[in-house]
């Protein structure tokens, strides 16, 4: 029997016997787990008037209060979880990524740290102790504690690209190649592994490699914006023009409000002289100013240079 049937069935058993506790608690846990929260929520709200004293219906309470995005109310529940039952560690956990979340990195780090007391294997703790360190720009201290998570678990993919994330930020490209790598190994398919990769291709040049990665990364994530831009400035780098426009136009189509990409096809329009088409996609571009990574004012001003130099009117 699936999550969902046995809902339809509990919430039937309910009609008939409203007073039926395990059966509540039961339908609570479910609706929780299959992303009805709001739902969850009023169940473990009547159960917690029940059964004040019950560690475990706070803790649903504070994963439910999680799901809804109330972290003030999560975090009251899980204290509450914790005061009744102070050995909980997953409360602890919990705690600690609400914490996390409000970016009160401190009191997140005393939770980790208390779970770690409890089990100095806890890989996930380490993981999120790096996490906060991360979110702090203390790069040293988040590179020690994903380091620490891959010594207990090496197949643990995030610790793997945070690591080449702050390997690379810190000037060491080969250990940050190496951990992009080994995150390939893992999971194959996993498209911001390969962004990077390309990414630092294009920086130092190669750009042979540069593609293979950035065509592996668009194949696993056809909306990633910054890899058609750094594919298209490769092509236009190439003098492909043709080809930098199809991939421009196709770009458009997954990411239709991308301010840049107007931006990107305009450019390669002006070094053809092909006024119409860059006017036109100026003005695209100025249209979702939003998203553009040069100021709207900046690229404004380029406009109007252009359409004076050239004696063009916008239409």
């Amino acid at each position: 029997m699936s999550k969902f049937d046995r809902i339809y069935e509990l919430q039937d058993l309910l009609k008939n016997d409203k007073t039926n506790f395990q059966l509540r608690r039961e339908f609570a846990v479910l609706l929780m787990e299959c992303n009805f929260p709001e739902e969850a929520l009023q169940h473990f709200l009547y159960l917690s008037q029940i059964f004040p004293d019950d560690s475990s219906i706070f803790y649903n309470l504070g994963i439910t209060y999680e799901k809804l995005k109330d972290l003030n109310k999560a975090e009251k529940a899980y204290k509450k979880a914790i005061e009744l039952a102070p050995d909980e560690i997953d409360a602890f956990y919990n705690l600690g990524l609400v914490y996390t979340d409000m970016q009160m990195y401190k009191k997140a780090e005393e939770c980790f740290e208390k779970v770690l007391e409890n089990d100095n294997k806890d890989s996930n703790a380490y993981f999120s102790l790096g996490i906060c360190y991360l979110k702090q720009k203390k790069l040293d201290e988040a590179k020690c504690y994903f380091q620490k998570t891959i010594d207990l678990n090496s197949e643990d993919i995030y610790a793997h690209f945070y690591l080449g994330n702050i390997y690379r930020e810190q000037g060491n490209v080969s250990g940050a190649i190496d951990q992009f790598y080994k995150v390939l190994d893992i999971s194959p398919d996993y498209s911001w592994a390969y962004y990077n990769l390309a990414s630092i291709d294009y920086e130092f040049g190669n750009f042979d490699n540069a593609i293979y990665n950035l065509e592996k990364t668009l194949e696993y994530n056809p909306k990633d914006i910054e890899a058609y831009k750094i594919y298209i400035k490769i092509l236009t780098k190439s003098m492909n023009y043709e080809k930098a426009l199809e991939l421009a136009q196709k770009a458009i189509e997954n990411c239709p409000s991308e301010g840049d990409l107007y931006y990107i096809i305009a450019q390669i329009y002006k070094i053809n002289h092909s006024n119409n088409d860059y006017v036109k996609n100026m003005s695209e571009a100025l249209r979702f100013s939003n998203t553009l990574s040069t100021s709207a004012r900046a690229v404004k001003n380029e406009l109007d240079s252009y359409l004076k130099i050239n004696n063009l009117t916008v239409s």
